[in-house]
């Protein structure tokens, strides 16, 4: 997994990481239907191009290169993963 959203997004869902991403990979998308449903952001592992654009453009530093995500956030590297293991 390359990058990873963690706690500084959830509740606030900013969607400039998603703006600038040249892949698409930020889900939910803000015109899915379950958008509302969600606490926050993840970025789609397999789809993910490791270009860094949805970190630089955070407004509240919640994305890491994988290996980088602060300890008391490591939960959320398995969050964003079981997110795209679901039905």
């Amino acid at each position: 997994m390359p990058y990873v959203i963690t706690q500084p997004c959830v509740g606030k869902k900013d969607t400039s990481c998603y703006e600038v991403c040249p892949v698409d990979a930020i889900y939910p998308r803000p015109d899915d239907s379950d958008f509302a449903s969600h606490d926050q952001l993840y970025i789609n592992p397999t789809e993910c191009i490791d270009c860094g654009a949805c970190e630089a453009a955070c407004p509240h530093s919640a994305i890491f290169f994988e290996g980088d995500v602060p300890q008391e956030w490591a939960s959320h590297i398995k969050l964003n993963s079981d997110f795209f293991k679901r039905d």
